[in-house]
């Protein structure tokens, strides 16, 4: 690996043709030139593609995306000299250079926190005035459980919303097709080469914040369509991390943390004077409150996947869920206490308890052993606690990895504890981003 010492990464500043609705993104490592595209539907606003607002916003998706491309080299010091910055927008980008490629670093042993610069032009920061954006919603859609329990509370709470999504495919068109509300796809090319290099073993690959990207190209379609708010579908679970590597907690979820959606929502609200709101509607509850939430509706069994194996790039020709990897095993692990086993089964095509070839991955969940799992699971004690009541329901204390992991379970929190932990991950949270009316009509639906 060449060192990062006396590189650059530079951000050229991104073009917007609107005639073809295609924005270009480019980016340079060394003599290595990159460029990315984002393809976006027909029928943009033409008034809103031209405002300072989508400008803004243009620009500071640039730096996120850029995220793909720094990561080959990770140099210390990254370059803007076309994109002005405010001191806020500075301490974003910083902030998802750093803590959002947090597991990058981790699991490249490269120290970067604290190291890295942004060289860019000052922006004053002046208060823009606020664009004119229509009352309605934007929904990311996921293709697992989250994003379709958000569907249901929006419905039953008379939110009319549209599902967004970039480069969909899988659960994803399955998911959209079930909820029958036409939606807002964004196709993203990454450069080829970037994704030839990442192979190769002079240069670094590993997880960026996807949610972060994914979330800036929904606030370009915000203003190209007309949507005053993006609503995330992210569980207060997300918020804890995996391991702390130097001298940082680091958290593969770290861009559908609090902490991430505080300070994204702040810029997307500057640059758009206030205009644009940005929340998750599932901040309140944990991983296990959403599962008990999802039972209430049965049309997306079929077609929701939380499994990593259904959204690589490469596709996937296999069944929805794998059963082998740590998504598969925490979702089914969460759903098993408030699931009839029977319909449980039936979507999974198997009984993941019951299999002591996956002992392992549970006690990793339950914080038994080893570390939380590099993915999107919830919170280790969230993971303890569901295990805990398993061993006490009539259809699961039997099952092999129930019982391989009771004593132990027992033994490392004791049951007052892993009730307790139970009972808090039924009660909702006050900690959260979402408007008062609407957290009050969808806490009046979700009892």
């Amino acid at each position: 690996m060449i060192p990062a010492l006396t590189e650059q990464f530079l951000i050229e500043r991104p073009v917007f043709d609107s005639a073809t609705g295609i924005a270009s993104f480019g980016y340079a490592l060394g003599d290595l030139h990159f460029v990315e595209t984002l393809d976006f539907p027909a029928g943009a606003d033409l008034a809103a593609a031209g405002s300072a607002s989508f400008r803004k916003l243009l620009d500071l998706t640039a730096i996120v995306l850029g995220v793909s491309y720094f990561k080959l080299r990770a140099p210390f010091e990254i370059v803007a000299p076309n994109i002005a910055l405010s001191e806020a927008e500075r301490a974003f980008a910083i902030d998802v250079y750093e803590n959002g490629l947090g597991e990058f670093y981790a699991r490249n042993t490269l120290l970067r926190f604290g190291k890295l610069s942004i060289h860019a032009p000052h922006d004053a920061g002046t208060a823009r005035p606020a664009i004119t954006l229509p009352d309605r919603t934007l929904l990311p859609i996921g293709g697992g459980k989250d994003s379709l329990v958000s569907v249901d509370l929006l419905t039953h709470t008379g939110v009319e919303f549209t599902p967004f999504a970039v480069n969909p495919k899988g659960p994803i068109l399955t998911s959209v097709d079930k909820i029958g509300t036409a939606p807002v796809y964004v196709t993203r090319t990454l450069d080829a080469e970037m994704i030839r290099l990442g192979k190769e073993d002079d240069y670094y690959n590993g997880h960026v914040p996807s949610t972060a990207i994914n979330s800036m190209i929904a606030s370009l379609c915000a203003l190209l369509f007309g949507y005053n708010q993006i609503v995330l579908s992210n569980e207060r679970s997300a918020s804890e991390g995996n391991v702390t590597f130097d001298g940082r907690e680091t958290n593969h979820q770290y861009s559908k943390s609090l902490g991430f959606e505080l300070l994204i929502a702040s810029v997307l609200s500057d640059a758009t004077g206030g205009a644009l709101k940005y929340f998750s509607l599932l901040r309140p509850y944990s991983e296990a409150r959403i599962a008990s939430l999802f039972t209430h509706e049965t049309k997306f069994d079929r077609v929701f996947s939380s499994c990593n194996r259904n959204f690589r790039l490469t596709g996937n020709d296999g069944p929805l869920w794998c059963g082998e990897c740590p998504k598969c095993h925490f979702v089914f692990l969460i759903f098993a206490p408030f699931m009839a086993k029977h319909r449980l089964l039936s979507i999974f095509g198997k009984d993941l308890l019951d299999n002591p070839a996956n002992e392992a991955s549970f006690r990793e969940l339950a914080g038994l052993a080893g570390q939380k799992p590099w993915e999107c699971v919830g919170e280790i004690l969230e993971a303890a606690a569901c295990l805990y009541t398993l061993t006490r329901h009539a259809d699961w204390h039997e099952a092999a990895v129930v019982k391989a992991v009771k004593a132990d379970l027992l033994a490392q929190y004791g049951e007052p504890k892993l009730q307790m932990a139970m009972a808090e991950c039924l009660t909702d949270s006050h900690d959260h981003h979402i408007p008062p009316a609407l957290a009050a009509k969808v806490a009046a639906y979700a009892v």
